[in-house]
């Protein structure tokens, strides 16, 4: 088999390479040389390969390829997609690989009301892009006609199988057709994920073009230890005042609190302009946010986990992990926000003491040792508030207990020795109440007993003088 080296040699047709050129894609990547042809071949594929290096379009372009026009109004191949925003990013880039075709292309998801959606479906659809549960949902209304589904994709297919997606995937395979051609792709896929995805795969090509797992090479990773919450707000503002190197940088934190709070100092100092999203928003505001920051009308974006597969921004100069993230794979996918289309890019993690457990893990997960650089003398470093160093040493404590479940922890020992001394205060009080009463039980018995005494003299007398 000759060499790829063009989307010509993929004997695609006219319509797919003009949106290719118009896109400015010119010369396949590694993930789409080697997928491309096994799809467009009909057998099942497992795709592992970094973020940001042409997954999407290397089973959309053969998806394109051999659905090829408008037929019917029951859609032929369906995405499947952990979250809304990755659905909607999809979508486009499908309408975009398509823009020469009829083919009908609808996006369904969660956060709105699906009336829309169904009328959509019933006006004819050739490709559906699905969050589960959505699917799922307009399927038991009765509104979504299956039996001419031909091709299904899992797109990040380790985050589908492994939070919670495996009953709703299981019940999705049960009502479509046995008989179709599946495929799965992503940028990580662990042994325990492997073996759930041969419920439904038989016999599939694996292609893996670098090692699971690993940080896209045009990313430069760069680790400080940032002692408490304060600092990280501290370095941040310190960056950030760099506008021309800063200037579309993503900022994901752990937690809602902390990207509200983060978006609302950047906001307070105007380092911005600066958008949040998070679960608690609306779909409109997240959609919004994301749109102008690709646009580049905002310059900073604030975000949990919600978005680190989602966003597909060609530019973004830096990420910023203000926390580190608890699963580790998101790591992979956070840093890979940035450094896209094989542009450069940097991306900055903030540890404290607690996080260092994690770290060591995301280091093994990728395979190597993430560059430690000292904390800028120009950014001030707070004093750690009592209340944050006790949740961090209890953190660590849990993390040590975890690897060892005998250990008891110095968090444990102090709660243990402050029992010992309550029990010692309150066992020396009763000691204390019981000598008390004893010692009055004491001194009544021998007020008796000296009375009796005294008594029994006199009498003696009586009797003696009664002799007489």
């Amino acid at each position: 088999m000759s060499a790829i080296t063009t989307f010509e040699d993929f004997n695609l047709n006219r319509q797919l390479l003009n949106a290719v050129s118009d896109l400015g894609f010119q010369h396949p990547t590694e993930i789409q040389q080697k997928s491309i042809p096994i799809i467009l071949g009909g057998q099942e594929l497992i795709g592992i390969a970094q973020t940001g290096t042409g997954k999407t379009a290397a089973y959309l372009l053969p998806m394109l390829m051999k659905i090829k026009y408008a037929q019917g109004t029951e859609p032929r191949a369906i995405i499947l997609a952990p979250t809304k925003e990755l659905v909607i990013q999809l979508a486009e880039h499908a309408r975009q690989l398509a823009k020469y075709t009829d083919l009908r292309i609808q996006a369904i998801y969660g956060g709105i009301g699906p009336k829309t959606q169904i009328e959509n479906i019933q006006q004819g659809v050739d490709i559906l892009i699905a969050t589960p549960g959505r699917f799922t949902e307009i399927y038991l209304k009765g509104e979504l006609p299956v039996k001419q589904i031909k091709i299904l994709v899992l797109d990040e297919a380790d985050r589908m199988m492994d939070m919670g997606f495996m009953p709703q995937l299981r019940k999705i395979f049960e009502v479509i057709p046995r008989k179709r051609q599946n495929l799965l792709f992503s940028a990580t896929f662990p042994e325990k994920v492997e073996r759930l995805s041969a419920e439904f795969l038989e016999f599939p090509v694996k292609v893996e073009v670098t090692p699971q797992a690993t940080a896209a090479r045009q990313v430069g990773q760069t680790l400080y230890h940032v002692p408490n919450l304060k600092t990280k707000i501290n370095f941040i503002e310190y960056l950030l005042q760099d506008k021309e190197t800063f200037n579309r940088v993503m900022i994901f934190t752990r937690t809602k609190e902390n990207a509200d709070n983060v978006f609302k100092f950047i906001e307070r100092r105007n380092l911005g302009p600066v958008r949040v999203i998070h679960s608690n928003k609306g779909q409109n505001s997240r959609i919004n946010a994301v749109n102008e920051f690709k646009e580049g009308s905002i310059r900073v974006l604030v975000s949990t986990d919600v978005t680190a597969r989602g966003i597909d921004v060609i530019k973004v100069s830096h990420v910023i992990n203000f926390d580190v993230p608890l699963l580790y794979e998101d790591y992979v996918h956070r840093i890979g926000r940035t450094g896209r289309a094989f542009q450069d890019g940097k991306a900055i993690t903030f540890v404290n003491k607690a996080e260092e457990y994690h770290i060591e893990k995301i280091e093994a997960l990728i395979r190597e040792k993430i560059p430690v650089m000292p904390i800028p003398e120009a950014v001030t470093i707070e004093k750690t508030p009592f209340e944050e160093k006790q949740a961090m040493n209890k953190a660590i404590d849990d993390q040590k207990r975890k690897d060892d479940p005998t250990f008891k922890g110095a968090f444990h020992e102090k709660k243990e020795s402050k029992k010992k001394v309550e029990k010692k205060t309150v066992k020396k009080k009763e000691y204390n109440k019981a000598d008390a009463k004893r010692n009055a039980f004491n001194s009544k018995n021998k007020a008796s007993a000296d009375k009796r005494s005294g008594r029994k003299g006199t009498d003696e007398k009586k009797y003696k003088g009664k002799n007489r």
